[in-house]
Order: C-alpha cells, then structure tokens, then sequence
C-alpha cells in the first residue's frame, strides 16, 4: 500500500509543471496536466482540480461577497494536514495545487489558496489581505484571509476553521498580529491600529512561495 509520503514527494517533484497553472488568471488547466494528475495521484485528485477550474468559472462573473463564499466552501472541503506530517518540514507554505493535488495543507496552505484565487477572478489585491492570527481559544498560531471593501472598514474573514464568512469584530477569538498582500506588510498595534512596515517580501516563507510560482514561468 502507497504511503501518504510518496504523492508528496511525486508533488514536489513535479512542481514547476503544477505551480504555472496556480499562476494563471485563465484557470487553463492543460490535458497533458490533468492527465498526469489522474495517473499518478489518482481520479480524486483529478476531480480536485477540475472542481478549482469549475469554481473560478462559476464565480469570475459573480458579486464579491459570492466568490468569498464559493472560494472559502470550496478550500474548506481539503483535510488540515500538519506541515511536518505533511511535507516534513516544520513550517511549509504550499501552493494553489500544491494543496488540491495531495488534498491537504494547514491554515497557511488554505489561505494562500484563497487569497490566490480571488486574485484571479479579479478581486482587487488592495482588498485582500493575508492575516497572521493567534487563534486564542486554540491558543496557537494561525492564519486567515480578509477582504475589505473599503480601506477603514471592518474586514469579513475567511477561515478554514469554520465555514461561515463574519465580520472581523465578531471574531473576538482571533487576535491579529500582521497582514500581508502583494503591496504591503502591515504590523497590528493595540486598538486594532495598524502601521505599514515595508514590503510583503521581508516575509521568508512568502518569497519562497512567490520564487517558485514565478521560476515555474520560466
């Protein structure tokens, strides 16, 4: 019997073919891709995918406040999976397909994911933020996307650990710390005050994630 290990490592081997298509605002998931998929991940995973291309169609044309709810429904339905058991590294941020081909990822994974895939239906970037968190009932790190539709106002955020998209100010349970985008890199200060420290490249993890994508162009 195939170890979980081994799709991963089959992933990773793979990943400049698999991340051009994350990249692609079009969604045109070639055959020679899917293909592949279904070959060596399995009929699954090639649904995964399909199900992805048929989301961004389905929404693209679709009111914001719909794709925030089609994009978090549809990421929430991957396991949470921890990066160590995973992928074998303590802190690992996967991509788009990264995540829907071994159909597992972490808090990091799914907000990626999300945050990629609005982008490419067109929700502006200034609207989007990626949100390190500490989840406080859970007393842990965590990470979730917001959306806001002006610059001042109280952002609605996507989750993996609950479905139901809410306000910022009715998660009480979640206490931000920094947000990122492809602007910015924004501190948190008390009062929920928030001061721009630089670029979104100071982040190591976030460079990484971004060096693969663009090298899979090459």
């Amino acid at each position: 019997m195939e170890t979980a290990a081994r799709p991963v490592r089959r992933c990773r081997l793979l990943l400049p073919l698999l991340l051009l298509v994350s990249t692609v605002a079009a969604f045109e998931i070639g055959e020679q891709l899917m293909d592949y998929v279904r070959k060596e991940f399995g009929s699954e995973a090639h649904s995964r995918l399909e199900n992805w291309q048929n989301v961004h169609r389905l929404a693209s044309r679709a009111p914001v406040e719909r794709q925030l709810r089609l994009v978090n429904t549809f990421f929430n339905r991957v396991r949470f999976v921890s990066d160590i058991e995973h992928w074998g590294q303590e802190d690992y941020w996967a991509t788009p397909v990264e995540l829907l081909t071994t159909n597992g990822g972490d808090c990091e994974d799914f907000s990626i994911a999300k945050y990629l895939t609005l982008k490419s239906m067109g929700v502006p970037d200034e609207q989007l933020r990626i949100v390190y968190v500490k989840a406080l009932e859970l007393n842990q790190a965590h990470m979730v996307v917001a959306w806001y539709p002006e610059p001042d106002a109280d952002p609605l955020i996507l989750d993996n650990l609950i479905n139901e998209i809410k306000p910022a100010s009715q998660r009480p349970d979640l206490e931000p710390v920094y947000s990122f985008n492809g602007g910015g890199l924004w501190l948190n200060r008390s009062g929920g005050q928030q001061q721009r420290i630089g670029e979104a490249e100071k982040l190591e993890h976030w460079q990484d994630v971004n060096r693969r994508l663009i090298d899979a162009l090459r």
